[in-house]
């Protein structure tokens, strides 16, 4: 309906509304009026003249009453009320009379037939709207001010499929009440038991302030059920009006870490990143080219991307000038094997960066394990390469992402990033360049990693692809990893190895049940099947050895282990026997110089303070 045609159909429907109240208040008191009185005439005429102009100055002929709530009806009784007290004054002025007990019962009257016609209208719409169509039964979790204004919007909002059936919220003063008709039938707990009993189809989590580890518990609650589960958007994006209450999105593998994600020390970060020259390695992988989206929005004066892979190269260079085209942020791309000292000395001597991100290394772990060879040239001998470069050029900080493969390695790459860890202590103490590593578990979306895995499998119509049941990881995500990376860089005082308390290990059974169930599919449907652990795999990963441990944090979740000795000539004794050696020769040797490392009990890195 068109806006003239639904005002003019409001001004004739309130006239009638005036009319009527006049009609009645004067059919209601007529024995007392036999002998005169103010003229039914001049009290209907005064009446609609004032009721049409405070419903105008109000706005009241503005409102979508389908929407409507108590602010409308306060407003409603404010500009009745008005009206009669203008037509009081009016017979005063005009008969010296104001019949008080006509104008109250007129009052009442006028009140209950405005009011009732807007409850009707919305009655009406809402009714038309709740059972238009098939719409599928949903669960609303969360009772509060959004759980309360989503089921609005959807009562009113006959375009959506969703039709809110009941309320679980905690709050025990909530239970058994209904809101805006819908009941709040039992808690969180009770999901299960509630999603049977009034057959639903979808749930949505509607607490915008939920932390990770609520989420958490909730998903776990709702994925024992075969409803579709979803959630509004986070608080921040509700407040700034970016996104509406009924923007639903899935829940997301990333939101069930179950703890809250790293926060990053802004100024901090800048005081060393802002304006400077940054040259990330490895800047077309997953860390990489995140570790670049997030420095550029610090505003340095100079980016370099280095990679071995041009296309990937490219793609992430398009990508940021883009995004940053109005900045004045200079971008180079370097393409650039680390094995290549040469090439490594030039590139660092010719742009003179002030801090260096590598990330930039051979990660898969049963691909190491077949080609050991590329493994210790990659991380060992790459690593080594660019650090030199590095100190050379005289960077001001150096930060080498590490893994947790790296503690008490049983894997080719676990121990190549152990010895890569060495060399950055080592580069530390000879070098005037600030050296550290940073430690990571498993980053969820990264390539190869096993979500996108589980997604083409899924996609396939499945089985999954487990190795064991009692696999565990810690888990991060790709924006959480690379702001590790920076803040590592704020914090370093040189030699460091930081690592990131990642809450509690994720059993990977678990985490494809998830990934099966926000797909859109049962377990059964899908199938899990254990495959076996592959060469060079643990069951669990640990962050730090036993003898690393510090309780200090020097940010909040983070912390740094304990210095370890470190055998930088035991290195370069693997580094000039290298060539002569097979696979299997070099596997024993560096998974045995990997794990006789011990931490020096004189020397302690977590004393610092940040």
């Amino acid at each position: 309906m068109t806006y003239r045609r639904r005002l003019s159909l409001l001004v004739l429907l309130d006239s009638a509304i005036v009319a009527a109240a006049v009609w009645l208040g004067r059919l209601l008191l007529e024995p007392a009026y036999e002998n005169g009185g103010t003229p039914y005439l001049f009290v209907a005429a005064a009446l609609l003249a004032a009721h049409h102009g405070f419903f105008t100055v109000y706005k009241l002929y503005k409102k979508a009453w389908e929407y409507a709530s108590i602010g409308e009806l306060l407003i409603i009784l404010r500009a009745v009320t008005l009206s009669v007290a203008v037509v009081g004054l009016a017979g005063l002025a005009a008969y010296q009379q104001a019949e008080w007990r006509l104008l109250i019962t007129i009052w009442l009257i006028h009140l209950m037939l405005v009011c009732g016609s807007r409850l009707l209208w919305r009655i009406v719409r809402g009714g038309f709207n709740r059972h238009s169509g098939k719409r599928r039964r949903t669960l609303i979790v969360g009772a509060g001010s959004a759980g309360t204004m989503l089921v609005r919007q959807l009562l009113g909002n006959s375009g959506t499929e969703l039709y809110p059936v009941a309320f679980v919220d905690d709050d025990p003063h909530k239970l058994n009440l209904d809101i805006m008709g819908i009941p709040v039938c039992g808690s969180v707990k009770e999901i299960v038991s509630k999603a049977k009993a009034f057959e639903i189809d979808n749930i949505v989590i509607a607490i915008p302030s939920l932390s990770k580890k609520g989420l958490y518990d909730i998903y776990t609650e709702c994925a024992k059920t075969s409803a579709k589960t979803q959630t509004i958007p986070m608080l921040e994006d509700l407040a700034t009006g970016r996104i509406s209450v009924t923007q639903f999105r899935d829940v997301q593998v990333e939101d069930l870490l179950g703890r809250e994600p790293v926060e990053l020390d802004i100024d901090s970060i800048s005081g060393y990143v802002t304006g400077k020259v940054v040259l990330v390695t490895g800047a077309g992988g997953s860390i990489g080219s995140e570790v670049c989206r997030q420095i550029s929005r610090f505003l340095p004066e100079k980016l370099v991307l280095l990679g071995h892979g041009e296309n990937s190269i490219y793609a992430v260079e398009l990508e940021l000038k883009e995004m940053f085209k109005d900045s004045k942020i200079k971008f180079y791309t370097e393409i650039a094997d680390l094995q290549d000292a040469d090439k490594m000395m030039s590139v660092m001597l010719h742009h003179r960066p002030q801090v260096v991100y590598h990330a930039a290394a051979h990660k898969h772990v049963p691909l190491m394990e077949r080609n050991p060879e590329e493994a210790f040239k990659n991380n060992v001998l790459g690593t080594l390469n660019t650090a030199k470069a590095a100190g050379k050029a005289r960077v001001e900080t150096f930060v080498m992402i590490s893994t947790d493969k790296a503690v008490n390695p049983t894997s080719v790459m676990g121990a190549t990033k152990r010895l890569a860890e060495m060399i950055i202590q080592h580069m530390d103490r000879v070098s005037s360049t600030k050296f550290v590593a940073v430690r990571f578990g498993n980053v969820l979306g990264s390539r190869g990693s096993v979500i996108p895995l589980f997604r083409k499998q899924i996609e396939r119509g499945g089985p999954v692809t487990v190795t064991h049941p009692d696999m565990v990881r810690y888990f991060m995500t790709i924006p959480e990893a690379s702001r590790l990376v920076i803040q590592a860089g704020a914090l370093a005082k040189g030699g460091e190895i930081f690592v990131l308390d990642m809450g509690e290990p994720v059993r990977i059974t678990e985490l494809a049940q998830n990934v099966i169930r926000m797909s859109g599919y049962a377990v059964e449907e899908i199938g899990i099947v254990y495959t076996g652990i592959r060469p060079g795999e643990k069951l669990f990963e640990e962050m730090l050895g036993d003898k690393e441990v510090t309780e200090q944090q020097v940010y909040p979740k983070i912390y740094v282990g304990k210095a370890s000795v470190i055998l930088f000539e035991e290195i370069e004794a693997i580094i000039a026997d290298f060539p002569a050696m097979n696979g299997a020769e070099l596997k024993v040797r560096l998974l045995d110089l990997a794990n006789h490392v011990v931490p020096d009990s004189q020397s302690n890195l977590a004393t610092i303070t940040g």
